[in-house]
């Protein structure tokens, strides 16, 4: 006989709702009542089927299955389940992202159903109905984003669990003894998840690598590394086949080639840089233009494809720059040899070559291969200084004896011309629109041991412009070429920013007196550029800058071109740094292969590449990110007896950002200690209100405060706030 299902509207206790769902979900064409789906899972016991009981009543109250037959179930499938992404909070919670959902679905925990941060999922979403927030449920993981994850290992005789500083990753990893390898107890480590049994709280793993002891440099930064998914080494065979690469220059491969060897030529890369992936040449031509060459490392021509060297470039897709280190894209062999611009050496090169009005108006382009004679290196604070001088004092580091200074001075008058033309590139540029981000960056003084011993800020000047705006047009100018072939390309997409961000953008500007006119597209670029400059040397400039950036789109690979919204460009590529960059080398490949007549490469192919490619670039931004607030919390531990002037660059219900104004360091005050009053969060002042002295905490105010706790491992600075700045 069948047994009747009560209705039943509250949640049942024992959650067998989002299994139930998934095996209707798997099963859409068929119907089960609850012993058959007690048997399949194998529960036997007359408490936990009369679950099951339970569950299928609340699931058929709230609509998720039908009822066919009676005692008979099966999924109702409707527009109420989709495929998406978790994006987990760091409070156990998360949201349920798609493209075919207009808005974020929010997870509580308990519907999160083993679904972890990245993880591409299926789920139902209900309260879709108008003024309600949608929320989701996860019937089905469909793909797990990683199986890899970081933490320390604490060890309890036969077993032991791995827990993540990861504040996205909410379950720690259970690992039983004979999966613990050569870890101690308190070692970082890294692990595989192997399982997830259906009556487990906690996946199953095993230890596959010993990154060290917590708090030890090269342990964080290794351990930042292998949180996202990226190498620390190149394997034994794709070094081996890189040292064996006949790296020579041929006279039978400069005779397939443009020689511009007499050309004169140079390049101006930071100080310590080792990888040199371009230089410029220039030379005035007898009708009083300039012949400029952009000239790139022809990195394809030792990276073949179909090569171990190539599948490694391309899972790495990019050269990750952490505090302290690089891990290339290409091995040393290559990257700071063989494709390495270094001065007083024969390269084979990719260049884009323009003939240039005094206006810095195209009069011609040529686009092919090469083989180019660096002449000199430059420094850019040397480069800078001939700017500055107009090239009446040239930086010690580059003098040179007066028979030799006639030698140098057609290098110092060419730096002249350039730096005039870039500034006149610069300027139709931002006229067209284009958003000037010259954000600074921090960086650290290191010692010997990789302790840093201070901060500086590294600030974009004319030389930096001057290089930037040559390779903006040799970028712009191969892209153009092909997009209007109407050929498949790797293009630089950045779509125009979402209004509502920029609304929000304003609401916070507003309260320093600053404004976007958002009467049309050029009135807000202009009104975005009059604000980045009026923030310039302000204590709000940096927490400015980067709220303004991030209420822009991010900008990524693709083959379908909607032009460059940042640069004001119609196309644009990346073609001028193929030593560190993936997308440069397929731009050479495919704009070789277009020079030789091909017909257009099958844009599908290049689509998941670029995919690939953008993926793997947010995660080297990703762990560059880490290594720096590593090394912030890390600077910081030293100063903790020193107060602090700092402005609150961000507000949240649990407490307020501040950014130290004199190393740009940030660390957070937590709401429940701050002792004066009972502050609660108040979002349309952005802000912490007093609820007795009605004393407001918003963001922009200047604070001062103390390092009460710095923590390197979770990358955490934790601040006492001692009082709001005079």
């Amino acid at each position: 006989m069948t047994k009747k299902i009560r209705k039943f509207n509250k949640k049942p206790g024992k959650d067998f709702s989002g299994k139930i769902l998934k095996l209707l979900s798997q099963n859409s064409s068929k119907t089960f009542n609850y012993k058959q789906i007690a048997a399949v899972f194998e529960v036997t016991d007359t408490k936990s089927r009369n679950e099951i009981i339970k569950e299928l009543a609340y699931l058929l109250s709230k609509q998720k299955i039908e009822e066919v037959e009676r005692g008979k179930f099966r999924i109702v499938e409707n527009s109420s389940y989709f495929e998406g992404v978790i994006d987990m909070t760091s409070r156990k919670t998360a949201y349920f992202v798609s493209s075919d959902v207009e808005e974020d679905a929010f997870i509580p925990a308990n519907n999160l159903n083993k679904a972890l941060h990245g993880d591409k999922v299926k789920a139902y979403i209900y309260n879709k109905r108008k003024g309600k927030k949608p929320e989701a449920e996860v019937i089905e993981i469909i793909e797990r984003k990683k199986d890899e994850f970081v933490g320390v290992i604490q060890m309890s005789g036969t077993f032991a669990f791995v827990v993540s500083a990861n504040p996205k990753m909410y379950v720690d990893l259970f690992i039983p003894k004979e999966k613990f390898g050569e870890a101690e107890n308190g070692d970082v480590v890294l692990v595989k998840m192997t399982d997830w049994p259906e009556k487990a709280n906690n996946p199953y793993g095993k230890v596959i690598k010993v990154l060290g002891k917590p708090g030890e440099h090269n342990t964080e930064m290794h351990a930042i590394l292998a949180e996202y998914g990226l190498p620390t080494e190149f394997p034994i065979d794709v070094e081996t086949y890189a040292q064996k690469l006949d790296t020579s220059i041929t006279s039978e491969e400069i005779a397939k080639r443009r020689d511009m060897r007499d050309v004169l030529t140079f390049t101006i890369d930071p100080r310590d840089a080792k990888d040199f992936d371009d230089a410029l040449s220039f030379q005035i031509l007898e009708n009083g233009n300039y012949e400029i060459g952009i000239h790139i490392a022809d990195v394809s021509h030792y990276v073949q494809e179909g090569t171990i060297l190539d599948e490694e470039a391309y899972n790495r897709a990019t050269s990750i720059y952490l505090v302290d280190r690089v891990v290339p894209m290409l091995p040393e062999v290559l990257s700071n040899f063989a494709c390495s611009l270094r001065p007083n050496e024969e390269k084979y090169t990719f260049s884009a070559v323009f003939q240039l009005n005094k206006n810095a108006e195209i009069v011609d382009s040529w686009f092919g291969r090469t083989v180019t004679y660096s002449d000199k290196r430059f420094a850019y604070e040397e480069a800078q200084v001939i700017i500055e001088t107009k090239g009446n004092k040239i930086p010690a580091e580059i003098s040179l004896t007066n028979e030799e200074q006639t030698v140098e001075k057609p290098i110092v008058d060419a730096i002249l011309t350039m730096d005039d033309l870039a500034k006149k590139l610069r300027s139709k540029r931002m006229a067209a629109g284009a958003i000037s981000f010259d954000k600074v960056e921090v960086k650290f003084h290191l010692d010997e041991n990789d302790e840093p011993t201070g901060v500086y800020f590294k600030v974009s000047k004319d030389a930096n412009h001057l290089i930037e705006e040559f390779m903006l047009l040799a970028n712009r100018k191969v892209s153009e070429f092909i997009g209007k072939q109407k050929k498949t390309f790797i293009y630089r997409i950045h779509d125009e920013p979402d209004e509502s961000k920029l609304f929000n953008l304003q609401s916070v500007i507003s309260k320093f007196g600053y404004g976007i006119n958002f009467k049309s597209k050029s009135t807000i670029s202009q009104s975005l550029n009059k604000l980045l400059s009026d923030v310039q040397g302000k204590k709000e400039q940096n927490m400015v800058d980067t709220l303004a950036i991030r209420s822009m789109s991010k900008a990524a690979y693709s083959t379908e071109n909607i032009g460059h919204y940042g640069l004001a460009f119609d196309y644009y590529s990346h073609f001028t740094s193929p030593i560190r960059r993936y997308p440069d080398v397929m731009a050479h490949r495919l704009l070789q292969s277009y020079l030789d007549g091909a017909k257009s490469a099958d844009e599908e192919v290049y689509e998941e590449k670029c995919v690939h490619c953008s993926q793997m670039e947010n995660l080297a931004a990703n762990a560059e990110r880490d290594s720096i607030k590593y090394m912030q919390v890390k600077f910081m531990q030293d100063h903790k007896d020193e107060e602090f002037l700092g402005v609150i660059s961000g507000v949240t219900e649990w407490g307020i950002y501040v950014e130290i104004v004199e190393n740009k360091c940030e660390g957070m005050v937590r709401i429940r200690e701050i002792k004066d009053d009972y502050y609660t969060f108040d979002p349309d002042q952005f802000a912490l209100v007093g609820e007795v002295t009605k004393n407001i905490l918003q963001l922009g105010d200047e604070v001062v405060v103390k390092v009460k706790n710095a923590d390197l491992v979770k990358k955490q600075l934790d601040f006492t706030l001692i009082k709001k700045a005079e």
